[in-house]
């Protein structure tokens, strides 16, 4: 079954189907990375079977998804439950507690994808060598998708309230944080947007490691909790901010250039 047949079918594991088709994966192609027959990935497609444990692992590898993701129901409550607390890695009372070290070593280390959510992240501009990195990643192949807050959305003006910071406070911060970005603005790999969304966490996302910082009513977000999550195949709770980002991501506005 060729790619283009597979693209006119309608398949119950519609997150198996997808995955296949970003990757550029024929059922030929699995049967003979796994060791199995065409037959057996067509089932696995068709959601007709299960594969097995160690068909799942090498499966989700090859796609680079969770398990979780791929087949929501292969793993019992308890199991899952296992696996997401796996998935944290650390968890920090304030993310002003975050080790700066590990702030530099998780942008320094990203190859394929680097996400960040935010609503203003001042913090950022105090890497003075990030324009470079940023500008370096995205001519080596990575992609960076950077989300902040629309100034002149009604949710920044909810926060700046909510934070009792002075009117206009947290606009004034995304907009010297858009001044900051303006020299890798419609640099190869490095997309801007802004967000209208109200935002329950901050997510920074460094391949397949993550800090999620918590937002908490009344307080400013150096003062609030943040997590670092490491991505497992059997995950699930990695792949939560993930999709949470993906949304936002598909519902903002782009934003080519700064004004």
């Amino acid at each position: 079954m060729s790619i283009d047949v597979l693209k006119g079918i309608g398949m119950p594991n519609d997150r198996l189907r997808d995955a296949l088709l970003r990757h550029g994966l024929t059922p030929e192609r699995v049967a003979c990375e796994l060791g199995v027959s065409t037959k057996t990935v067509d089932r696995w497609i068709r959601n007709e079977t299960m594969p097995y444990p160690k068909h799942r692992f090498e499966l989700a590898a090859l796609l680079k998804e969770s398990e979780q993701f791929i087949w929501p129901d292969a793993l019992s409550p308890e199991r899952a439950a296992e696996v997401a607390a796996s998935e944290v890695v650390t968890v920090y009372p304030h993310r002003h507690e975050v080790p700066r070290d590990l702030w530099l070593k998780l942008f320094d280390g990203v190859e394929n994808q680097l996400d960040i959510l935010v609503y203003a992240g001042m913090f950022l501009t105090d890497d003075t060598a990030l324009l470079k990195k940023l500008k370096r990643k995205g001519q080596n192949g990575a992609k960076v998708r950077l989300l902040l807050g629309n100034p002149e959305g009604n949710t920044v003006r909810q926060r700046t309230a909510e934070e009792r910071i002075g009117e206009g406070a947290i606009a004034a911060k995304i907009r010297n944080v858009l001044a900051f970005f303006e020299p890798v603005t419609g640099e190869a790999g490095i997309e801007f947007r802004l967000h209208d969304t109200t935002l329950y966490n901050s997510i920074f996302r460094f391949d397949d490691q993550m800090l999620v910082n918590m937002h908490v009513h009344g307080r400013m977000a150096p003062q609030s909790p943040a997590m670092h999550l490491r991505r497992l195949f059997e995950g699930s709770l990695f792949e939560v901010y993930s999709e949470s980002f993906d949304s936002i991501w598909e519902s903002s506005e782009p934003y080519p250039s700064i004004h």
